[in-house]
């Protein structure tokens, strides 16, 4: 035993950086053993946890794509209500207006039929067409005078055609009843008569024989 402790210090002796070596040699064997060694749970904490955020991530994203999608609906249902508003409220004009209407007619149809527009009757009964007038245009009624103008079937009604001597065929004659636009859209067609151009020969040449 003594031997062996001499031979043991002996070693030591002889070479001082022995335990030195011996102890790194112990500490490297410790870190491989480390390395080698399966996950602690501290490497799957930090796994949880990233695939935690990624989830928030996309629910994230998510909640905004159906924001963006309400507020788009919500932005689309006020239009639509609001065009629908106008529509009402239009529609509801345009019965008022329609009633009212013929009595503008009559109020032509006075002045148009007076002896003498020179009277003061008249003159006053011009007043109140004027006033009538700026009534309705100001609710959005624009007339349709189809005097002298190319027949058109979507703002006019033909009432007859007739030949003329001096009117082209399809163009308006007479008007015998004002039409109306309501902002833009057709609320009552003008009444009109159309030319169906000159007088056939063969007609001018019956009335002759008939005269």
């Amino acid at each position: 035993m003594r031997a062996k402790s001499k031979k043991h210090k002996d070693l030591t002796t002889e070479n001082p950086a022995a335990p030195l070596a011996e102890e790194q040699e112990n500490l490297t064997e410790t870190t491989e053993a480390a390395t080698d060694a399966p996950s602690t749970p501290d490497s799957a904490a930090d796994e949880n946890q990233s695939q935690s955020v990624q989830d928030q991530d996309d629910e994230l994203t998510r909640i905004k794509n159906q924001y963006v999608r309400l507020m788009a609906d919500f932005d689309n249902y006020r239009k639509r209500q609001s065009r629908e508003r106008e529509e009402y409220i239009k529609r509801a004009n345009e019965r008022l207006l329609g009633d009212i209407l013929p009595v503008f007619d009559h109020l032509k149809l006075a002045i148009q039929k007076a002896e003498s527009h020179d009277d003061p009757f008249i003159s006053g009964v011009k007043l109140v067409h004027d006033q009538f007038v700026s009534i309705l245009t100001r609710y959005g009624l624009e007339p349709i005078e189809a005097q002298g103008c190319e027949f058109n079937p979507e703002l006019h009604e033909a009432i007859s055609y007739i030949p003329s001597p001096t009117v082209p065929a399809n163009k308006v004659i007479d008007q015998l009843r004002c039409g109306w636009l309501l902002t833009g859209h057709l609320m009552r067609a003008a009444q009109v008569i159309v030319s169906s151009g000159k007088p056939d020969e063969g007609d001018s040449n019956t009335n002759n024989i008939s005269d």
